[in-house]
């Protein structure tokens, strides 16, 4: 599970290659961006990632506008959810 996480962490956490000093506006909108693709190219709904993360709908919207200022367990949770949506490579 741990190499999951990791492999979302790269897809969804922004400035990997980032020169600081990073705004964390910026870091927090590309953040809710990346979530937002990751979704969506996983066939979920907001619902449906919230139902399975366990995190509020309105608070995955303010994930994907850049607005909420997640924690790492949350992102944890976001990772687990969307990436046992994924389907097994063959």
């Amino acid at each position: 599970m741990l190499n999951q996480v990791v492999d979302f962490a790269g897809e969804v956490l922004p400035g990997r290659c980032a020169a600081p000093p990073y705004s964390e506006i910026a870091f927090l909108a590309e953040l809710g961006e990346r979530l937002r693709s990751s979704r969506t190219r996983c066939d979920l709904s907001r619902r449906e990632l919230a139902r399975r993360s366990g995190i509020s709908e309105r608070y995955i919207a303010q994930i994907e506008a850049g607005k909420g200022n997640v924690s790492i367990v949350l992102l944890l949770r976001l990772a687990s959810a969307i990436h046992g949506s994924q389907p097994k490579a063959a």
